[in-house]
């Protein structure tokens, strides 16, 4: 016999919410997410399927989110581009959701093919709501009531990642990686058990494995550990649904859709028993160094350069300023590259306000963050992030902090090197660590570090 209890019919970040009537029962609800490499092809996503109909088939209730066919928002981007490089961000939305709802359909009836109710669901029809900065919108809040009903009833519910409905009742997009977050969203809203990411990796790496061939996968990450790692540039997450699933304590799984093998969990801080300084390494090719050259130095010029670039929604990451000279300075900061043709239009326009003598633009460089939940009771982390890098003749050209990362600024030829030389110097490589909390993780260690001997990897550079 169910039970009735008090629920949420809508999630808002900030928003109150007025309860509505649910049914509380034995079987769990969850949350699966497929990204673009996991849905590539119709084979792919009859595989996904049959994830789905087996957490089906063991009594859970399912709610699925899926990405555009791996390409396919590049391809989209690509027209959009074509058409209008200073395109109207509106209609840049209605072209590049589409993917999803492609996807959307096909995952529908995949399911249906395995006998399972299912049915597809576009961001304006759950509705999740966004505001409406196009093509970087945030969920401010997600009606789930209907949703909620379906599961109830026995129903797969399939909703296409990425996109929303803004204040206008316009298609809105959030971003590259924006299904993430629409999943997390999800997960909360429904306030399922735990949220699955499936991607084309077992989980999240000591630091990219394409690269360092002696990177290990963590059992578990703390949110935020994972969220530094996603916002210096580690791809596994976006930045945002790591920043909501922290928020509203939505348990991550991040795990291929290829393998059976275990996958990362995202977690509270005080389920991580191992004794570790530094998790991991990241880096951001994504990256954009613009120096604004003899500017004024004086109250207010930091305001009146960086107010119409945030009016743009062009984020600022790192920001260093030069010593004053004859009451002029040199301003240096780093933008996301893609942000870089936009940035340089707006500050052009600032030329005769600030009265600047030039913009100095560079966008081959590359950011390097090293991440770690024990560098708030350690020192010395920076000063051997330094010497490495140093000792093998990588100039440092910005430096910015936080309580768990340090992040600095290279030219991006030295990205590999770079990576390689700090994971060997932080003791994260495969043979050289074993972490406290090991049994889980003993097999595959094993197994990695055997690859990595007969493969002649012993030394990384």
């Amino acid at each position: 016999m169910r039970r009735r209890r008090a629920a949420y019919n809508r999630v808002a970040m900030g928003v109150a919410a007025r309860p509505i009537a649910h049914y509380e029962n034995e079987m769990a609800r969850i949350v699966q997410k497929f990204g673009g490499t996991s849905v590539a092809n119709i084979e792919r996503i009859r595989n996904a399927a049959s994830r789905v109909m087996r957490e089906i088939e063991a009594g859970n209730e399912v709610a699925v989110v899926v990405s555009a066919m791996a390409g396919t928002t590049n391809q989209l981007v690509e027209w959009t581009r074509q058409m209008s490089r200073l395109h109207d961000a509106r209609e840049y939305d209605v072209v590049v959701a589409s993917g999803e709802q492609v996807t959307a359909g096909l995952m529908a009836l995949a399911l249906q093919n395995h006998g399972i109710k299912a049915r597809s669901w576009l961001g304006w029809q759950v509705p999740i709501q966004t505001d409406g900065v196009h093509g970087y919108a945030r969920i401010q809040a997600i009606e789930a009531a209907e949703i909620g009903r379906c599961l109830a009833a026995s129903k797969a519910v399939v909703v296409a990642g990425f996109q929303g409905v803004g204040p206008d009742r316009r298609i809105t997009t959030l971003g590259r990686g924006g299904s993430d977050t629409s999943a997390v969203a999800l997960a909360a809203a429904l306030k399922a058990e735990r949220c699955d990411i499936f991607t084309d990796v077992d989980g999240v790496y000591t630091t990219d494995p394409h690269i360092v061939a002696k990177a290990r996968k963590l059992n578990k990450i703390t949110y935020e550990e994972m969220l530094e790692m996603a916002s210096q540039g580690a791809r596994v997450l976006q930045t945002r649904s790591v920043e909501l699933a922290m928020n509203h304590r939505v348990r991550l799984q991040v795990l291929s859709s290829f393998t059976d093998a275990a996958g990362t969990l995202v977690v509270d801080e005080d389920e991580i028993v191992e004794n570790r300084v530094v998790s991991g390494l990241a880096y951001s090719r994504d990256e954009a160094k613009i120096t604004v050259q003899k500017i004024a130095d004086r109250p207010g010029v930091a305001a009146a350069l960086f107010g119409p670039l945030a009016d743009h929604a062009i984020n600022i990451d790192m920001i260093v300023q030069n010593a004053s000279e004859d009451g002029f300075t040199d301003l240096t900061f780093t933008i996301p590259r893609s942000d870089l043709d936009r940035a340089i239009a707006v500050l052009e326009t600032q030329r005769d306000v600030l009265g600047f003598q030039g913009l100095k633009r560079d966008a081959n460089v590359v950011k390097i963050s090293v991440i770690g939940i024990g560098m708030r009771s350690h020192a010395g982390v920076a000063k051997q992030m330094f010497q490495t890098l140093a000792d093998k003749g990588i100039n440092i050209q910005v430096i910015s902090t936080s309580e768990i990362k340090v992040s600095v600024l290279i030219g991006a030829e030295y990205t590999e090197l770079a990576l390689r030389a700090l994971h060997t110097a932080y003791g994260l490589d495969a043979d050289a660590v074993i972490d406290e909390n090991a049994d889980a993780d003993t097999e595959w260690r094993t197994k990695a570090v055997k690859r990595q001997l007969a493969s002649g990897l012993d030394d990384p550079g």
